[in-house]
């Protein structure tokens, strides 16, 4: 959430894995984006396009 509220601009998995220093492989970068895909249903992300994640303006 740190990553994603820190970002001026909607994220990619494959960024926030970055930002995590998590190793970028394919296996964890889909994780990530489960788990964005996740917070984006119980509406704590928005996904604004399809696989671009940022946090809900007020």
């Amino acid at each position: 959430m740190a990553v994603v509220a820190a970002a001026d601009v909607p994220l990619r998995a494959r960024a926030v894995c970055e930002a995590m220093d998590v190793e970028i492989a394919p296996n964890n970068i889909n994780n990530v984006r489960l788990k964005l895909k996740r917070l984006a249903e119980r509406g704590i992300l928005v996904e604004s396009e399809q696989g671009l994640f940022t946090q809900p303006r007020p």
